[in-house]
């Protein structure tokens, strides 16, 4: 009886863990996706990675905005163009799952431009939303 309940539990955490694999690389590679968007200068298809809610926050140097379209417009007006968006790169931390359907994600970015250079950190709240993982909160400084 002890041995089926050991074989039971390794299972069960080799399913966790290789779920959790699969979850953390489409994390990645949403991640990736807005990235490549980004240094596209294609800043609507950047924010295809945020839930599309009035319930996204977003918290930058301005403080926070609260929903999708506003933060888009944020964007916008930060970045109007591919030359102003520059070139984006990602330096991810750490993903930490803190529910099979919520991921904590700690990370560097960094935007090389023509003139100058920007950088800051990030912790992004991701939520898996209809199968989909999407960013729900995105701190950035």
């Amino acid at each position: 009886m002890k041995r089926i309940l050991v074989i039971a539990l390794f299972l069960a955490s080799f399913s966790a863990f290789a779920q959790n694999a699969k979850d953390k690389q489409a994390i990645l590679n949403l991640l990736e996706r807005q990235r490549t968007d980004w240094n596209k200068g294609d800043v609507e298809a950047f924010m295809q990675g945020y839930e599309k809610s009035d319930s996204l926050l977003f918290v930058g140097k301005s403080g926070p905005t609260y929903g999708w379209q506003k933060t888009l417009d944020n964007y916008k007006k930060g970045y109007p163009d591919k030359s102003a968006m520059g070139f984006l790169v990602f330096g991810i931390k750490k993903v930490d799952f803190l529910k099979p359907d919520v991921a904590f994600v700690l990370g560097s970015w960094n935007v090389k431009r023509e003139k100058d250079e920007l950088k800051g950190y990030f912790t992004l709240l991701i939520k898996k939303i209809k199968g989909e993982w999407k960013v729900v909160v995105d701190h950035s400084s």
